[in-house]
C-alpha cells in the first residue's frame, strides 16, 4: 500500500510572529521555519504503518517555494521513502493545494492520503476535506487513532460526546489530530540518509493546475492589547460595568 503525506512549511510554533508594518501579512524574514506540527504527526503515523508492514511506500509532498525542500528532507529523515515538491512562488490557498494534491494522487495512485487537520499559520482546516471532495474519496477528520484491516481503515476521532469510530473503504483521506501520536526525534544519521533520498520537482503547470488566488487578503492586524483589570466594590457595581461598559450582558 502506498501512502501520500502532504506537509507544509510554516513559521515555527515557538516563534512569536510579527505583522508587517504595511499590514500586508506576517513578516517571515529571518524567522525560523519548520514543518507544520499536524503534518509531522501525519508523517510519523505513515512511517509507523510502513514499519508494521502495512504500507510499502511513504511519499511526502509539499507545495510552495524552493525552501520547502528542507521540510521534505525532514519528512524523509522521519521516515518518508521519497518526496515531491510542487514549486511555486504564488500564494497558495486551500483549494489550489487540494487541486495540486489531486493531480499528484492521480499520478502516484496511493491508497491512503494522511495529512494534518490544519496548518498553524492560516488555521483553515479545509485542504483535506476539499481533496476528498475533488477525488470523491471517503474521509475521516481529526483522527485520534488509525487502524488498517481487510482493505479498510478504521479511524477513531474525538467528538463532543466521547469517541466516534468510522470505517472507510480504501482509497481514503485521513486528517490527523494532536493526540494521534508523538513524532520521533530526528537523528543525525537519518538526516544524512535523507539527503540521498529521491526528491522530484514539479511546477503547477506540469500538473495542469491553475493556482491563481481566489481570495484577497485586505489587511493583517495584530489583536488589540488587553487593558488592565479593575476592582469593583460590589456585585452591583460589577453587573453595572458588564452591562453598560463591556456590554456583555
Amino acid at each position: 500500500m502506498k501512502v501520500l503525506v502532504p506537509v507544509k512549511r510554516v513559521v515555527d510554533y515557538n516563534v512569536k510572529v510579527r505583522v508587517k508594518s504595511d499590514g500586508t501579512g506576517v513578516d517571515i524574514a529571518n524567522v525560523k521555519m519548520s514543518m507544520n506540527p499536524f503534518d509531522e504527526i501525519a508523517i510519523e503515523e505513515a512511517t509507523r504503518m510502513r514499519e508494521k508492514g502495512q504500507a510499502t511506500e511513504v511519499i511526502a509532498v509539499s507545495c510552495g517555494v524552493l525552501q520547502c525542500q528542507e521540510t521534505l528532507r525532514t519528512a524523509m529523515a522521519i521516515g518518508a521513502d521519497r518526496a515531491i515538491l510542487v514549486e511555486t512562488s504564488e500564494e497558495l490557498q486551500p483549494l489550489a493545494v487540494a487541486k495540486l494534491l489531486k493531480a499528484l494522487v492521480e499520478k502516484e495512485q496511493p491508497q491512503l492520503v494522511i495529512l494534518g487537520k490544519q496548518a498553524i499559520d492560516d488555521d483553515c482546516n479545509q485542504t483535506g476535506q476539499m481533496l476528498a471532495a475533488l477525488l470523491g474519496w471517503p474521509q475521516a477528520t481529526f483522527a485520534f487513532k488509525i487502524e488498517l484491516a481487510d482493505g479498510k481503515v478504521n479511524v477513531t476521532r474525538e467528538v463532543d460526546g466521547g469517541l466516534e469510530t468510522l470505517s472507510l473503504t480504501l482509497p481514503a483521506i485521513v486528517t490527523t489530530d494532536l493526540r494521534l501520536n508523538e513524532p520521533r526525534y530526528v537523528t543525525l544519521p537519518n538526516i544524512m540518509k535523507a539527503k540521498k533520498k529521491q526528491l522530484d520537482n514539479y511546477k503547477p503547470a506540469d500538473l495542469g493546475v491553475d493556482v491563481t488566488p481566489r481570495i484577497k487578503t485586505l489587511s493583517v492586524n495584530e489583536p488589540p492589547k488587553r487593558s488592565a483589570g479593575i476592582k469593583v466594590a460590589s456585585v452591583a457595581a460589577l453587573v453595572d460595568k458588564l452591562k453598560n461598559e463591556a456590554k456583555v450582558i
